[in-house]
């Protein structure tokens, strides 16, 4: 890529890095410096390989990841952290040209490489673990040869090695009798997919995702009682809204609560921003009823969206 913006377009199906997580399990390759005193944190390296791809829709790939590497990084996890909804791994992504073999030994790697030869770490959610097929599903957006993942999702091949650190993970949806409500763009589609799949079948609620067109809709399975509603930028003229406009738009309008909300909303930044405001001080929500970050950032690369995080123009709430 060769700007900000087009990076982020290509990203914008990822998990950003960002809301941490210990490194998970046993075995594995420490990744960087660990120790004391500003040291880089140690995560743990997982090594998976490519045993299927699919095209869900022209935009989104699900590349599924197994291998020998899958028993060690199953009995590795916390079964917490995988019943979350929002797990998320960190995958690197080397150049192809390098030739560099996973798992990567980074330190090695940046005494003898120019920074940006490194290889670069993205987000992503995990959609699903299938124990008894040993493997577990990512998704990616792709949209040509744009950004780093997005290109690699698109031309995977069967037998592809994955090094990944994690996962991660904070949510999984409350099994209490309350009104379930997800917000979210193409970025958050696996997340929310995941969590209505969680839901009891007597759960009820609604979910609001907002896609370029019809193209990008993928068949979820929600309960009778949750409604899934398509948001479209892309216009019957072909005109294409902002990021994030269409999704705020739509919650705007919705009435205000009358029961007790439970809500997961992730997505674009300054959409996400948006929405806390409405959500805390026009629908007088609690925080703790809130789910609700940052995956990307329009206009920005993933590394400086992370950096952003400690900066005034990276945080979604106030205090």
């Amino acid at each position: 890529m060769s700007n900000d913006i087009n990076a982020a377009r290509a990203e914008r199906g990822g998990r950003p890095e960002g809301r941490g997580g210990r490194p998970e399990g046993r075995g594995g390759r420490p990744e960087g410096r660990g120790g004391r005193g500003g040291a880089r944190p140690v995560r743990v390296q997982r090594v998976l390989e490519v045993v299927r791809t699919e095209q869900l829709t022209p935009h989104l790939v699900r590349i599924h990841l197994g291998g020998p590497g899958f028993a060690d990084f199953l009995a590795g996890i916390d079964p917490e952290r995988l019943a979350q909804t929002d797990k998320y791994i960190k995958i690197l992504f080397a150049k192809p040209e390098l030739g560099l073999e996973p798992p990567y030994d980074l330190d090695a790697l940046r005494a003898t490489l120019a920074p940006e030869d490194l290889p670069v770490r993205r987000t992503y959610t995990v959609r699903s673990v299938d124990a008894e097929g040993a493997s577990i599903a990512v998704d990616f957006v792709v949209h040509g040869d744009e950004g780093i993942a997005g290109p690699w999702a698109a031309t995977a091949s069967i037998g592809d090695k994955v090094a990944f650190s994690g996962p991660g993970g904070q949510f999984t949806p409350t099994q209490d009798d309350v009104e379930h409500l997800f917000f979210g763009d193409d970025s958050a589609i696996p997340a929310i997919d995941a969590a209505i799949e969680a839901l009891l079948p007597s759960a009820r609620g609604l979910a609001l995702i907002e896609v370029e067109s019809a193209d990008d809709e993928i068949e979820i399975a929600a309960p009778a009682g949750v409604e899934v509603r398509w948001l479209h930028r892309r216009g019957a003229d072909g005109a294409v809204a902002g990021y994030g406009t269409v999704l705020v738009d739509a919650v705007t309008a919705l009435p205000l609560p009358t029961e007790t909300v439970e809500v997961f909303a992730h997505g674009e930044r300054e959409a996400m921003k948006t929405l806390r405001r409405l959500l805390q001080s026009e629908w007088a929500l609690d925080r703790r009823a809130l789910s609700l970050s940052a995956y990307w950032a329009q206009g920005r690369t993933e590394d400086r969206f992370q950096a952003e995080k400690r900066e005034p123009v990276g945080q979604i709430f106030e205090d």
